[in-house]
């Protein structure tokens, strides 16, 4: 994932929702903190990875899909991710203008493991 960036969204001007914070809003009917962003996906890169790393990691999910249609057939992905207060601004210092992938090493076990890379 390359060129994270924020977007605002039109629903955002609903009463639903409340400005908590640079590009966070709460969600008053889900009581959830969400932001929208925009990725482009690397060469080789799916939908799924390493977007379900970051999920995991800021313990985040998806909460909106901007165009549902074009998420698995895109290499542009516009996407609301929600979660707690703390792990949405987390998220946000660590991933937004950065490039994030994931990285093959040999464990000490002799398996191969994916790790987060955040750059």
């Amino acid at each position: 994932m390359k060129n994270i960036k924020h977007i605002n969204l039109d629903k955002y001007s609903n009463a639903d929702y409340e400005f908590i914070e640079s590009n966070i809003y709460r969600n008053k009917e889900e009581d959830i903190y969400v932001f929208a962003l925009n990725f482009d996906l690397e060469e080789n890169e799916s939908s799924q990875y390493p977007l379900e790393d970051i999920l995991d990691k800021f313990y985040l999910h998806v909460s909106d899909f901007i165009d549902e249609d074009a998420f698995n057939t895109e290499k542009n992905v516009n996407l609301e991710l929600g979660g707690d207060l703390e792990d949405v601004q987390k998220a946000v210092k660590s991933i937004i203008g950065k490039r994030v992938f994931n990285s093959e090493y040999i464990g000490e076990d002799g398996n191969t493991y994916l790790n987060l890379v955040i750059e």
